[in-house]
């Protein structure tokens, strides 16, 4: 597979602009009084889908053949990636089997059905739906669609960094939550393309560290996905995504899911905004790192904000 360039993500830009939200990027004083440091937000989560991914999905069956679509796509999802695939196929009217959890989110799973996905529960997590993804595939002759060693997806969510530059051409730092990593990839390729001394930092669960172990070794990883934040959880890292995040992200974290809990409730204090779990991800992380973003500039990418009102009960109960 090829990696994506700059000049591949800026085409996907002007090939997708017309079906996404170009969203805002605000800045929040309060934030700053908790960091220390000149804070930013890009609201992923005002897309019309709720989350980034709705930008790789669109750009990645447009580019598609012919042949591809007749076949119909598949795809496992704990939510926001199938909602995206769902949401493009029904834009080209493209059959979508969409594999997830028997655990999903009750509101990206509803989402997905109302935009015409065939939605199948299978395993008890991400890592289980693949599997059947992929004998789906194999067996149906379903193009299979994978949530992460994708580059048309990477082109594709990494607009959005094209947007924050245009908008904050002196951003430092950029914090972006990690899952499978198309997110980080699609960043940090945009970001160090146009400026190298961006610094980009990802984020995920110590609940769910797989790729983050990946990333520091240097080779692939498994350990067990027991985040609460569906779009952070997976148990392994990937081939496609690790190499990219190894060559290009400057930093990898970890945080706790109490602390992915705290930056919900923060974010929702603060910018009055409702984010998922993941999309606390780079707060919880800015605040991990504080005292290394003194006077800076950071970006805190809000990826979605698809979260479930029984895990904000849950939440706000905790607290």
């Amino acid at each position: 597979m090829y990696r994506p360039t700059l000049n591949d993500i800026q085409a996907a830009h002007k090939r997708i602009e017309r079906y996404v939200t170009r969203t805002p990027l605000h800045r929040y004083r309060t934030l700053e009084n908790l960091i220390n440091a000149e804070v930013y937000v890009k609201h992923e989560n005002h897309q019309p889908l709720g989350a980034f991914k709705m930008r790789g999905g669109v750009n990645h069956l447009m580019k598609m053949s012919s042949e591809q679509k007749k076949k119909g796509v598949v795809t496992a999802s704990s939510g926001n990636h199938g909602q995206s695939i769902a949401y493009a196929a029904k834009l080209h009217e493209i059959e979508a089997v969409i594999i997830v959890p028997e655990n999903a989110n009750p509101g990206k799973v509803a989402s997905m059905k109302s935009l015409g996905a065939d939605v199948r529960f299978y395993g008890k997590d991400f890592d289980e739906s693949r599997s059947e993804v992929e004998r789906l595939s194999k067996e149906e002759g379903y193009t299979y669609i994978h949530s992460a060693n994708t580059p048309d997806l990477i082109e594709g969510v990494g607009t959005y960094t094209l947007e924050i530059l245009e908008d904050l051409p002196t951003t430092d730092v950029i914090v972006v939550p990690v899952g499978a990593g198309s997110g980080a990839c699609g960043t940090a390729i945009a970001a160090k393309s146009i400026n190298p001394k961006i610094e980009v930092i990802g984020v995920q669960s110590k609940a769910a560290p797989a790729a983050y172990l990946s990333w520091k070794s240097g080779d692939l990883q498994s350990n067990p996905n027991n985040t609460i934040a569906e779009g952070l959880g997976t148990a392994l890292g990937f081939s496609y995504t690790i190499e990219i995040m190894r060559d290009l992200m400057d930093d990898f974290i970890l945080v706790s899911d109490e602390e992915l809990e705290s930056a919900v409730l923060l974010l929702l204090e603060h910018t009055h905004n409702l984010t998922e779990h993941a999309g606390a991800a780079s707060l919880a992380g800015a605040l991990k790192i504080k005292d290394r973003l003194v006077d800076k500039r950071v970006v805190l990418i809000m990826s979605g904000g698809n979260l479930s009102m029984q895990h904000l009960r849950n939440i706000i109960k905790k607290k």
